[in-house]
């Protein structure tokens, strides 16, 4: 089955890992902007790595007729530098035009401090000013249920934030529910560690059902599997759920939400 991961960062993964997500089915990803693993020191290196997502990793997915898109911004990790972030923000325009964006993020709060809310309020004008769509960044474990509804709470309180173009990502059970009933797209990351597995991700999707809800493997720097996709794709055949479910869900909701951006010039494979 074609599948997209709408959440996966490729710029820690090797060119093998393309080949074999390349097999496994997948034809598009997305590559929200993070951490690097360490915090960076200039807006000279985020100029750097936007350029990255927006020139060279586009280029290495297409050897494996993958296409690539991408998000922009200064992430929640790194948020607490708000002079930096201002910086970052301010060079953002500068890539904001390139074919393959799709909108500002992945944004949010890390450990919900008042310097993450001024960068992410800073975000959401960005955002707005040049109608872009948004990926939510919600924290991790113990930060998690607080720092979502904090982060709806902002979301909600600006008036010219359309939800329909906004994905909260990182949902688990206990904040999907508020995610969904408020409006907003529902990303769910089978991630070993700090999110959910595809055995949870079945079993919300069994709750709620497959609309405005996401799947992706966030794979990254740390313990991550880019095949996490097909991994739910096997567990939902495995319960018996039909195939129109599956390729809701790991497929067509993807292309419908990311076909609220002009960049999203997706084409479907013959």
């Amino acid at each position: 089955m074609d599948y997209i991961d709408p959440h996966i960062h490729m710029v820690s993964r090797t060119t093998d890992d393309y080949a074999t997500l390349a097999r496994m089915g997948c034809v598009a990803m997305s590559e929200p902007a993070f951490w690097a693993g360490f915090d960076r020191g200039s807006v000279d290196g985020f100029r750097d790595y936007f350029h990255q997502l927006t020139d060279v990793e586009p280029k290495r997915a297409a050897q494996f007729g993958i296409q690539h898109f991408t998000w922009l911004c200064i992430n929640a990790k790194e948020a607490e530098n708000v002079s930096l972030s201002r910086d970052v923000i301010a060079m953002i325009p500068e890539f904001i035009d390139r074919p393959n964006v799709l909108g500002i993020g992945e944004i949010g709060l890390n450990k919900n401090t008042k310097n993450e809310a001024t960068v992410f309020l800073e975000h959401l004008e960005l955002a707005v000013k040049y109608e872009q769509q948004i990926l939510i960044h919600t924290p991790h474990l113990e930060d998690k249920y607080q720092g979502t509804r904090m982060i709806l709470d902002m979301l909600c309180d600006d008036q010219r934030i359309d939800p329909t173009r906004v994905l909260v990502d990182h949902v688990e059970e206990h904040t999907i529910g508020e995610v969904l009933n408020r409006g907003f797209w529902a990303g769910m990351t089978l991630y070993p560690v700090t999110k959910c597995t595809p055995e949870r991700a079945a079993d919300m999707i069994e709750q709620v059902g497959g609309e405005r809800l996401l799947v992706n493997s966030a794979g990254d720097w740390g313990p991550s599997k880019p095949t996490a996709v097909p991994d739910l794709v096997f567990e939902m055949r495995r319960r018996g759920h039909s195939e129109s479910l599956i390729r809701k869900v790991v497929y067509d909701n993807p292309i419908e939400f990311f076909s609220q951006s002009k960049n999203f010039t997706f084409q479907p494979r013959v």
